[in-house]
């Protein structure tokens, strides 16, 4: 609870960091985006999206999914470093030291400011050691060229990356639907890599939850 001597020495109850209108901020004139600390944003157009998909399928082949996960995997070390750097500045204090419900919604609106779509971590295997994760609308899935697997290799890395770092455990990240495919929305699970990685053989045979049950009855 918020007491009359806090309202007194901090007028400012702090919303989400990362609300819409307030994070991002723009110079139409000069065509720049920047966010609330005057870092530089950049917009990524669909036409760039499809040309990195088209041009590392013609350069790298079947490698172009090990890329786009390893480029991925970069990006999520450096977001998770920008990300923690923005909440501690903006909230007065470190993440860790933050509640996790406060810390889950910066995340899902930080994801969303950024034209990501929309994120949610489905805590439901906790207990048994993996992490779901789902995201809809994403830009990457939708304009994917092909629909015979996954496709959401970059997202995938970034998610490897981040929640590594969050969790302090060197996880795997494995996708097991994907909206290029015509599911509702992308799944992604990680855990150790030894345990998730049999799931990669999976995802063209079984459904989502018949993956995890497997995962999870070879535990």
């Amino acid at each position: 609870m918020i007491s009359v001597s806090d309202l007194l020495t901090n007028n400012r109850i702090p919303g989400n960091c990362f609300a819409i209108g307030a994070y991002v901020q723009g110079d139409l004139e000069m065509g720049l985006l920047e966010n609330r600390q005057g870092d530089r944003l950049i917009a990524l157009p669909e036409t760039l999206i499809q040309a990195i998909y088209a041009g590392l399928e013609k350069e790298t082949g079947q490698a172009s999914r090990l890329v786009l996960f390893n480029c991925g995997r970069w990006w999520g070390k450096n977001f998770y470093t920008r990300f923690c750097e923005q909440l501690t500045s903006y909230y007065g204090q470190a993440p860790a030291d933050m509640p996790m419900i406060q810390f889950l919604q910066a995340l899902q609106q930080c994801w969303v400011v950024h034209g990501w779509g929309k994120i949610d971590l489905d805590q439901t295997y906790q207990n048994r050691g993996f992490l779901v994760v789902k995201i809809w609308n994403s830009a990457f899935a939708k304009h994917a060229l092909q629909a015979t697997q996954p496709s959401c290799f970059l997202e995938a890395g970034i998610l490897t990356s981040f929640l590594s770092q969050l969790t302090g455990r060197d996880l795997h990240c494995v996708q097991t639907t994907c909206e290029s495919m015509g599911a509702d929305c992308n799944h992604f699970v990680l855990g150790l890599a030894k345990r998730v990685t049999p799931a990669e053989a999976m995802v063209t045979q079984l459904n989502h939850d018949a993956i995890m049950q497997t995962l999870c009855e070879g535990s």
